[in-house]
């Protein structure tokens, strides 16, 4: 294991060559030393979609095995880095280093995983037609069909999870899993963090002997390489995770190229809770504390953050409200990820603040780049009038909207925006009301969860991260699990090839 001080040398890595820029930036990190790091443009953008495509063309149909080999051997090399990548990954976002240790064995298992996945085949969806010529009125062809890598990909960092959702997150290896070459975009919240991770895959390379362009990593704080690199000829897809409006621009330039390409993009979510009548009566000053536990996590910088909270009027309503503003009493300041972040979060505070109908619970002081908890109720009638109020707050800010009955609970339910996840919270008697619920939230969300709270994304084999429009920009896809794979595959039907030519899974 590596233990002295990673300092950045801020070049980009293009080809197996770390390449310097003329145009520098400066790191901003919560703590610690800043960095100077090379700012691409759109011909470094070029040269890396270049290197990637001509990585493609053996990387692509390369053996499942091989592919295995080299995401185990990124998984040691990044256990070789482990304390380096946690102190500069700490100092750039203020994350507590528990959290980026855990976020690391994530990234580690998730690379494990996804090796031990392909190398069983399943993922190929491979399917036969045997030729049938003395079949009438005509005859059938040999048929083989099997998922193929698309080509090379497109991957834009998160700022919110450096390590599982950024160069070499959930995407990347997703990418990589398939056989696809990769050019990531880091953000530029996290250079340092993002280089040490890159350097990881590097050394990866070489050990597997695997083209150098299959992995790219451009440093950039403009969105001139973003849309570069979206609109690149050679690009095949694209994986982000980010905001609403960000998203939102990129999806706009991949649908309008000449030739328009998927954009697998994670967007925004309020992730709601519904505490059914029953399960309120009886647990809900402990879900009032898990809530509390939850909306507060990691300053409330997670997608699955649940930002909403719907009740039935009453006293059981009255006592969940004050049970939660009690147990926000016990949270203090938390430091974002960037100052970018904790400005939209006072912003979206404020607006909330200022809405008509809406009312204070709980509320504290926002310093700088800090986050504290804000918790504010409202009536079913005014958040089904004011649509403005179901757009996501990116931080811990809670808000309790109190139904009138459960009709309009329903309602509520019904005019839900796309959602990564919904939650209810019921016991055996709340089972008619829910059963009127699942039906609506399995149709708004990609995990439905039950007495549970959705700030935990298991990565497996049953997981869905995605979910309809704005949650994500394709409801088929998850970003999340080994169903992540298939963003970057597509089926080729094979007629009547000979053996000798056939990939070797389906000979």
């Amino acid at each position: 294991m590596t233990n002295s001080v990673f300092t950045p040398h801020g070049k980009h890595l293009i080809a197996g060559e770390w390449v310097n820029s003329d145009t520098k930036f400066t790191s901003t990190p919560a703590s610690g030393q800043a960095f100077e790091f090379s700012a691409a443009d759109p011909a470094l953008v070029d040269a890396a979609v270049k290197a990637a495509e001509q990585a493609f063309l053996t990387y692509g149909y390369s053996s499942q095995a091989n592919r295995a080999k080299f995401l185990n051997t990124i998984a040691d090399e990044i256990e070789k880095r482990a304390e380096q990548i946690t102190e500069i990954g700490s100092n750039e976002t203020g994350l507590p280093t528990a959290r980026l240790q855990g976020e690391r064995g994530r990234t580690i298992g998730q690379l494990r995983l996804f090796a031990t996945h392909i190398e069983l085949g399943d993922y190929l969806d491979r399917r036969f037609d045997k030729a049938l010529p003395d079949r009438t009125p005509l005859p059938r062809p040999d048929m083989r069909m099997m998922q193929r890598p698309i080509g090379p990909v497109a991957i834009f960092g998160a700022s919110n999870f450096p390590l599982a959702f950024s160069t070499l997150g959930g995407d990347t290896a997703s990418a990589l899993a398939a056989g696809c070459s990769v050019v990531v975009k880091a953000h530029n919240a996290h250079p340092g963090t993002s280089e040490i991770m890159a350097e990881a895959i590097h050394a990866a390379i070489k050990t597997c002997n695997i083209h150098p362009g299959v992995f790219n990593l451009l440093q950039a704080n403009s969105r001139e390489v973003g849309q570069a690199l979206v609109q690149h000829p050679l690009i095949n897809a694209v994986g982000f995770t980010g905001s609403l409006g960000g998203g939102r621009a990129l999806f706009d330039l991949c649908s309008s190229r000449q030739s328009p390409i998927p954009f697998f993009g994670e967007l925004g979510s309020v992730n709601p809770m519904f505490l059914l009548p029953e399960a309120l009566q009886k647990r809900g000053k402990m879900v009032a504390q898990g809530w509390a536990n939850s909306l507060t996590m990691g300053a409330g910088q997670f997608c699955t953050n649940p930002g909403v909270a719907i009740v039935i009027k009453g006293d059981a309503a009255n006592i969940f409200i004050k049970a939660t503003s009690a147990a926000l009493e016990y949270f203090g300041p938390q430091t974002m990820l960037t100052e970018g972040i904790a400005q939209a979060y006072q912003s979206g505070n404020k607006f909330i603040a200022n809405s008509t109908g809406v009312q204070k619970i709980f509320t504290s002081t926002c310093n700088l780049r800090e986050a504290s908890p804000y918790l504010y109720q409202t009536t079913g009638d005014i958040w089904l009038a004011n649509e403005a109020l179901t757009e996501e707050v990116f931080g811990p800010l809670g808000i309790i909207i109190i139904a009138d009955d459960e009709t309009q609970m329903i309602e509520i339910a019904n005019q839900l925006k796309g959602q990564l996840t919904c939650t209810l919270h019921l016991d055996d008697a709340d089972s008619a009301l829910a059963q009127s619920l699942l039906p609506i939230l399995e149709r708004k969300a990609g995990r439905v969860l039950a007495n549970s709270f959705p700030t935990g994304v298991e990565v497996s084999n049953t997981m869905v991260h995605g979910g309809p429009y704005p949650a994500s920009t394709n409801f088929g896809a998850t970003s999340v699990g080994t169903m992540a794979i298939r963003r970057f595959l597509r089926p080729v039907c094979y007629q009547n090839i000979p053996t000798n030519l056939l990939p070797v899974e389906l000979q």
